[in-house]
């Protein structure tokens, strides 16, 4: 304990620290802005996931790599798999990937660059304060954030140096198991582990800790930087759980391994580079490599095991059916290009529950099946719940988006909500419709019948044309569900002008009449929001190319 106060009184420990908050803040500061650069590119990468695990791990090291952030990646991963976008499978290659693509920082701090990271601040700054767009302020932020990542190591250098009288107090807890456990503590604290290895590398470079010992922190570093999935997955299913559980086993298990034969792994690291600061960035590196290699042959195997210490709950996917599925609070603040990806899907979901209620109406008022009038009208409870969590959430989501293009992405389905929730409401005035006609006894002509069984089945096609336009992003579609629309109205004009001739004429009872108009009413207007729904697609196509559709 006196070493300890002894070492604390002679060592500038607020430079210390400051040293430390600054390569934090310089990480996260870089991490935010190429994030808000890669905007939703980085979502579509992950979400595409659907090849071979090797894709995954190069994905999963790419887009780290982009956003410098593992836990980031990490987080959408979680909830990915929480929301049904991604198995167990192809959450745990871009895992491993992640995992790789992380190693870059430390290889960028490893260098000598303090002289360009001086030049990246001062561009960075001008960018930032001066930029004409959106775009060029974000690289000027994370320009000074790389910057500042130089700033602090060299402030924790300057404090490290005066320790240099103190290395007795080092080699009495030199102990490899000690420096594990150091690591793994230390980076569940600041939950970055790229502060914990700049500080490992400082500690290397000034002699204060051996090579052997370095690498120990660093293999806790990787255990510790778990705990960001594990406090991802605290708040969702069992398959969230599961995809934290893998990532914690497959560094734990890497770690044990290397720990095994920690002094021929640092024979190994040593022929890698003549220089301790390289050296302990390699370790990092090369750790990540064998152990995905080691891994990546058994994925199916391992992903089995973990579903055997976590079995998949049935209850999760019972409940999947009711209320919002894709909206994950952990997006919010990770990944908010994710995030408005997962309104976009909830608002698809939410349509697939409004098509299946027109088409209930459909056998409701041409089958004169009652007995669905109950469903009809339960339902519409449920999209006005699902529409109130959407606009809830993406409501808070819009404070944390800073891409304008994601902005207006995310307004455009916020809106596409509005008309599904309008959608549902005329679904609920057509079940209304049909409990008037149940209770008044009242019935169709043939003609009259066979009319609307056509607008029904056009209107049912425009929503479909509309919902699968955005759901797959297709402009083709989406032209399909405008001249669809346009047909309905007149239809609907066409139609109403039949109606009365027959009313004039006696055909049709009045009463009828009244409920046959009231009907194309509904229905037409039905249509008008599969129009306005359908037209996200242009929306959606101006934010990716950055033009306007036709």
């Amino acid at each position: 304990m006196q070493d300890l106060i002894t070492l604390f009184r002679d060592l500038d420990g607020l430079k210390l620290l400051g040293g430390v908050a600054l390569l934090i803040y310089g990480i996260k500061t870089m991490g935010d802005s190429l994030q808000a650069l890669a905007g939703d590119n980085m979502r579509r990468w992950l979400a595409s996931l659907t090849g071979t695990p090797l894709k995954g791990v190069f994905t999963g090291a790419l887009v780290t790599m982009l956003i410098q952030s593992s836990s980031a990646t990490t987080v959408m991963l979680v909830s990915f798999v929480h929301v049904g976008l991604m198995n167990l499978g192809q959450a745990f290659s871009v895992i491993m990937g992640a995992n790789i693509g992380t190693t870059i920082t430390a290889q960028f701090m490893a260098f000598n660059i303090k002289k360009y990271s001086i030049l990246a601040a001062v561009i960075g700054m001008y960018l930032a304060t001066f930029g004409k767009n959106q775009r060029q302020k974000q690289a000027g932020a994370g320009l000074v954030g790389f910057a500042l990542l130089f700033v602090g190591i060299s402030m924790m250098q300057d404090a490290m140096s005066f320790l240099s009288g103190h290395k007795e107090f080092f080699t009495k807890y030199s102990n490899p198991f000690i420096g594990l456990m150091a690591g793994t503590i230390v980076t569940m604290g600041v939950q970055a582990s790229a502060a914990t290895v700049g500080l490992t590398m400082v500690m290397a470079t000034e002699g204060l800790i051996t090579l052997n010992f370095a690498i120990a922190i660093i293999l806790g570093d990787n255990i510790g930087t778990t705990i960001t999935a594990v406090l991802a997955s605290m708040g969702g299913n069992r398959a969230a759980k599961q995809a934290a559980a893998a990532h914690v086993m497959f560094n734990v298990i890497g770690a044990s391994i290397v720990m095994t034969v920690l002094p021929y792994y640092t024979r190994l690291v040593m022929l890698t580079s003549s220089d301790i600061a390289h050296q302990v960035a390699n370790s990092h590196s090369l750790f990540n490599i064998l152990n995905t290699c080691i891994f990546l042959p058994f994925i199916k195997p391992y992903t089995r095991l973990i579903k055997i210490i976590l079995p998949d709950d049935k209850h999760d996917a019972a409940m999947a059916e009711l209320g919002v599925k894709y909206l994950d609070r952990n997006l919010l603040d990770v990944s908010p290009a994710a995030a408005v990806d997962a309104v976009r899907k909830e608002m698809v979901r939410l349509g697939g529950i409004a098509l299946k209620m027109i088409k209930t109406c459909h056998t409701v008022i041409l089958e004169r099946d009652w007995k669905q009038i109950p469903d009809v009208l339960a339902t519409e409870k449920i999209v006005n719940k699902m529409t109130n969590d959407i606009v809830k959430y993406a409501t808070e989501l819009g404070q944390k988006v800073r891409n304008r293009n994601l902005s207006r992405l995310l307004n455009a389905c916020v809106s596409g909500v509005a008309d599904l929730e309008r959608v549902g409401d005329h679904c609920e005035n057509i079940a209304e419709i049909g409990e008037i006609m149940h209770d008044h006894k009242l019935k169709f002509s043939e003609k009259a019948n066979g009319e609307c069984k056509k607008m029904f089945d056009t209107v049912i096609e425009a929503l479909e044309r509309g919902l699968s336009a955005v759901g797959t992003e297709n402009i083709e579609l989406m032209k399909e569900a405008l001249a669809l629309e346009k047909k309905t109205d007149e239809m609907e004009r066409s139609l109403r002008a039949r109606h009365i001739e027959r009313l004039n004429s006696g055909k049709c009872r009045p009463e009828a009449g009244i409920v046959f108009i009231d009907l194309l009413s509904n229905l037409e207007r039905v249509a008008d929001h599969a129009h306005n729904i359908a037209l996200i697609v242009k929306d959606i196509h101006m934010v990716n190319n950055n033009r306007t559709v036709k």
